[in-house]
C-alpha cells in the first residue's frame, strides 16, 4: 500500500489523518581499541500514521512496510484512549529552501572513511601512545515525507557525515577521558581540529592541580556550555512546559530577563547542519525564531497541538521521531557570541575553573533551570594560568540566575553535535565543591 493510498484509506474513516514516511541508508564505520571494529550499511524504511477520530489523536508506526494497511486499524484503536485534538492539519504552504543535501556525502568511499579515522586515531596516539581509543565515522541519507488530508504533501532528502573520537588513559588508579566529535551534511575529509583539540586536552591534563571549593568563577567551553546549560534553557521555552505553568520565564515574554549581550534562536533554516529542516515533521514550513533577543524573552517554541492548547500558532517546532507521535523540539539552537577570547577570559581569573565536560549536568530541579554535574574534563585556573586537571569536582547553579550577568561571552563559537552553535560562556560565580 503506498502512502497515498493509507491516506486516502483514512480520510474515508476519520476526521483527518497524516502519513509520515522516512526512508534512511546508513554507513557507520566503528573503531575499538585503536582500531576497525565494523563496517556495515543499514537500510530502514518506516511509516507513521496520526489520525483524528472523533476528536481524538490515534496513532501507529511500522518499519515492517508490508503491515501498513493494518496501520489504519491500529491508530483507530488507541484513538479513544488519545489526547483529545487541539489542532487541524496545516494545508500546503511550501517549503523553506536549505541547503541539506550534498551528492558528495553519498559519494564518499568508505576506504576514505576508514582512512579518515584511523589517521584520526593514529595522530593522537602518537601524541599519548598509551590512549585507548575508539571513534566513529559515519555517512547517512535520509528522506522525510509528510503528506495530509488538508492537501500538504512536503519532502526533502538530507545527507549527514559526523566524526567521533573517545580516548580513555589508564594510569593507576586514574583515569582520564578526553575526545571531541564534528558533524554537518557535507563530507568532512579533515579531522586535524578533532586531532588538535584533543592533544590539546590531554597536555592541559598532565598536571593535577589541587581542588578547590566555594562561589567561583567557572569557564565552560563550548562542549562544556552545551552540556551544563542547553538543557534547562529548553526546557524552559518549549510551548508546552510554558503552557503547564512549569516555566521560570513562561510569565516574562516580552521582558528583560538575561544579560543584554545574550541572545538566543532556533534556526532550522541554518545551510548544512545536522538539526535543520525545511518543514518540522508535521509539514509546517521553517523560520528562524528568536527566542531571547538582548535578553529580552520573545518566544517560546510550539507544535500543532501544544498550540492549540496555549491560543498560540505552531513556531514549526514539531519534532519528529517514526515510533511517537510528534513532539516540541528544537532544531539548530544558535547562540550570540561575545568579544573576548578564551585566552583573554582565563587571564582574568586568579582562582576558578575551566570546564570542558560536565557528567550528569541534568541533576537537580531541571524544570527551574537547576543544572549540577561532576566535572569530567576540567581545570583549575591560577592567577589567569590553566595550573592543571581536577578531579572529584562538582559545579552547580541555576542557568536562569547565571545568565542574568555574565562576565564575558566568547568569540571562539564552535557548532556541538552538529546542532548547537555555543560561545565559551564566563561566569563570575558558581557553586564549586570539591572533595580535595
Amino acid at each position: 500500500m503506498t502512502p497515498e493510498e493509507l491516506l486516502e484509506l483514512a480520510r474515508r474513516r476519520c476526521e483527518a489523518a497524516e502519513v509520515f514516511v522516512v526512508e534512511s541508508d546508513e554507513t557507520p564505520v566503528l573503531f575499538e581499541a585503536n582500531r576497525l571494529k565494523a563496517l556495515n550499511t543499514r537500510q530502514t524504511t518506516g511509516i507513521a500514521l496520526r489520525v483524528i477520530k472523533d476528536g481524538r489523536i490515534g496513532f501507529a508506526s511500522t518499519t515492517a512496510m508490508n503491515e501498513a494497511a493494518e496501520l489504519l486499524n491500529m491508530a483507530l484503536d488507541v484513538a479513544p484512549f488519545g489526547a483529545e485534538a487541539r489542532f487541524e492539519m496545516p494545508t500546503q504552504n511550501g517549503l523553506t529552501s536549505v541547503d541539506l543535501y550534498d551528492p558528495a556525502t553519498e559519494a564518499l568511499p568508505t576506504e576514505d572513511m576508514i582512512e579518515l579515522g584511523q589517521s584520526m586515531i593514529d595522530a593522537v596516539r602518537h601524541h599519548t601512545p598509551e590512549l585507548q581509543c575508539e571513534g566513529s565515522v559515519r555517512k547517512a541519507t535520509q528522506t522525510v515525507r509528510v503528506l495530509n488530508s488538508s492537501g500538504n504533501d512536503a519532502s526533502y532528502s538530507r545527507t549527514t557525515f559526523s566524526l567521533s573520537l573517545e580516548g580513555t588513559l589508564v594510569r593507576g588508579t586514574d583515569m582520564l577521558f578526553v575526545g571531541d566529535s564534528d558533524a554537518s551534511c557535507q563530507p568532512i575529509t579533515d579531522a586535524s581540529r578533532i586531532v588538535e583539540t584533543t592533544v590539546r586536552q590531554l597536555e592541559l591534563a598532565k598536571d593535577f592541580a589541587q581542588p578547590t571549593s566555594g562561589q567561583l568563577p567557572v569557564i565552560f567551553s563550548p562542549r562544556g556550555a552545551a552540556g551544563a546549560i542547553v538543557g534547562p534553557l529548553t526546557i524552559a521555552f518549549s510551548g508546552r512546559t510554558v503552557w503547564q505553568g512549569a516555566s521560570p520565564v513562561g510569565n516574562r515574554l516580552g521582558q528583560e530577563t538575561y544579560d543584554r549581550r545574550f541572545s538566543f534562536w532556533d534556526d532550522p533554516t541554518v545551510p548544512w547542519r545536522l538539526g535543520s529542516r525545511p518543514i518540522d515533521g508535521e509539514g509546517v514550513p521553517s523560520r528562524c525564531l528568536p527566542l531571547v533577543e538582548n535578553g529580552v524573552v520573545a518566544n517560546f517554541l510550539y507544535d500543532l497541538q501544544t498550540a492549540g492548547l496555549a491560543a498560540a500558532k505552531s513556531t514549526g517546532s514539531g519534532g519528529r521521531a517514526l515510533a511517537s507521535p510528534p513532539t516540541i523540539s528544537s532544531s539548530c539552537l544558535v547562540f550570540s557570541g561575545g568579544d573576548a577570547s578564551l585566552d583573554d577570559m582565563v587571564a582574568e581569573v586568579k582562582n576558578g575553573l575551566l570546564v570542558e565536560q560536565l557528567m550528569g549536568a541534568g541533576q537537580g530541579n531541571v524544570l527551574g533551570g537547576d543544572f549540577a554535574g561532576n566535572v569530567l574534563l576540567g581545570y583549575r585556573i591560577e592567577n589567569g594560568k590553566v595550573t592543571g586537571r581536577v578531579k572529584d569536582t562538582m559545579v552547580a547553579g541555576n542557568v536562569h540566575e547565571a545568565l542574568k550577568e555574565v562576565a564575558a561571552f566568547g568569540n571562539e563559537l564552535r557548532w556541538v553535535g552538529g546542532s548547537l552553535h555555543v560561545p565559551p560562556i564566563y561566569f563570575a560565580r558558581l557553586s564549586v565543591s570539591s572533595k580535595g
